[in-house]
């Protein structure tokens, strides 16, 4: 049996009463001769202690698998926590690679970067990362990737092995690396020996960061953009305090703001812009702008038509449920669907239309002067636009969205032939979202100089 024990930063108060038990239940422990002096009062008489080098790792790990063969309980201890830059990986490795039937636990510990944590009160409140500086087993560009991502992350970075008597130059070129990309104000702490009687923390910032205050015994916490000092303690706000309650409208505005910063506002008329941005919303799809054509000044136009009260006829109620309802309160607009009424039913049996042609047809009579908006049945569309031809009404526009292949391109041909102001969704794209769509962006045609200058 192997415990790979985390016996904390250093100091009993950072000792886990699991750990505790585990070192004095074992017959051997082995680990980094310097680390016994932290649990020498809690080794048992007749235990063996293997102590060695810095540098010598695997070799303690592979006097823990022939002790544990020999049916020894082995601890090997490591500070902080036994996962974390410390003995479990090789110990595991080793046990794996072994071919051995070892029996493995991994007793956890306080980590240097979790004691750090709450010496300097909050500063690990947001997203954080650790990153070693030892470039014993790591190649140092693997290395640097890592500092260059954490630095462009905004992570609130803990910085283990920042310094060494050979490895002096690699904490400088991180603090350079985060320079380009965090404010030199940005909070750091060099945390020395914590835990432990030479405990030390210097608060400084990443600009005043004074590398040759650091060695193997610190650990350097570097704060993200949003860190900042109070008395002796280092803050990261979760955000708490400057969060608001986001109303639907309120996204609604941040997603038109956020497709405007997308667009070149100055190569499309304020209208016809209005309009895309509204079917950008609905599709999340910034093609779009390049499937939506119209007459000129045709959402002007039907701005002023619809604000005026005139009466909007669709050929499916998805249509009719998708226009906004406070607009048509304020305005005191009709929306006129004749789909499933008995007399629709009627028309499209005796004439053999379909059900959508045939409402259009009852409507066109009814209400020849309205804004008719089609967003499903070509039938309809083709309806309404050989009406127009012939003279036999004269809507205030048309909106000529309907979605599908067969009649759908044919049909938006014939609304381009017309005079009347009109609004397309290209090709075979479109749909009754779409048809709705476009008529609320001729409601709030207004509220466009909000997004676009």
């Amino acid at each position: 049996m192997i415990k790979v024990v985390g016996i904390g930063p250093g100091g009993h108060d950072y000792l886990l009463p699991v750990a505790q038990k585990a070192i004095q239940e074992a017959d051997v422990i082995i680990g980094y001769h310097y680390y016994f002096q932290f649990i020498a009062d809690l080794v048992q008489e007749g235990t063996q202690c293997i102590g060695k080098e810095l540098s010598e790792e695997e070799k303690r790990a592979e006097i823990a698998i022939e002790k544990a063969i020999e049916g020894y309980n082995v601890v090997v201890i490591g500070s902080g926590d036994a996962g974390i830059y410390s003995m479990a990986s090789i110990v595991y490795q080793k046990a794996a690679a072994s071919g051995e039937d070892i029996e493995l636990e991994t007793i956890p510990g306080i980590s240097a970067f979790v004691a750090a944590g709450s010496k300097l009160g909050a500063v690990l409140g947001h997203d954080f990362c650790c990153i070693s500086l030892s470039d014993l087993m790591t190649p140092w560009k693997t290395i640097q990737k890592r500092i260059e991502a954490a630095a462009w992350g905004d992570f609130v970075t803990s910085i283990y092995n920042p310094k060494s008597a050979k490895r002096y130059w690699q904490l400088n070129k991180l603090k350079s690396i985060f320079l380009l990309h965090r404010d030199a104000g940005t909070p750091v702490a060099i945390c020395y020996q914590l835990g432990r009687p030479e405990e030390k923390i210097t608060l400084t910032t990443l600009g005043d960061l004074n590398v040759e205050e650091v060695d193997m015994f610190s650990l350097v916490v570097i704060g993200n953009s949003q860190t900042f000092a109070y008395k002796k303690h280092l803050i990261t706000p979760r955000g708490y305090l400057n969060r608001k309650p986001e109303t639907g409208l309120e996204i609604q505005q941040a997603s038109f703001r956020e497709i405007v910063e997308q667009l070149d506002t100055d190569q499309y008329p304020k209208d016809f812009l209005w309009a895309a941005i509204r079917c950008i919303h609905t599709s999340g799809d910034h093609d779009y702008i390049n499937y939506l054509s119209m007459s000129d000044q045709a959402i002007s136009k039907m701005h002023q038509y619809l604000i005026s009260g005139g009466t909007i006829v669709t050929d499916v109620t998805m249509v009719q449920a998708g226009i906004t309802k406070a607009f048509l309160e304020k305005y005191g607009n009709q929306v006129i669907c004749l789909l499933n009424t008995e007399e629709t039913l009627s028309l499209a049996a005796e004439e053999g239309l379909t059900r959508s042609q045939a409402g259009i047809k009852l409507a066109a009579k009814l209400y020849p002067e309205a804004l008719f908006v089609i967003g499903n049945a070509p039938t309809a569309l083709i309806e309404i636009a050989d009406q127009v031809r012939m003279g036999t009404i004269k809507p205030a526009g048309i909106i000529g969205a309907p979605v599908g292949f067969v009649n759908v391109v044919e049909s938006k041909e014939r609304l381009k032939m017309l005079s009347v102001p009109h609004v397309i969704i290209e090709e075979k794209r479109g749909g009754s979202n779409f048809a709705a769509t476009l008529v609320n962006a001729a409601f709030t045609l207004d509220t466009a100089v909000e997004y676009i200058n």
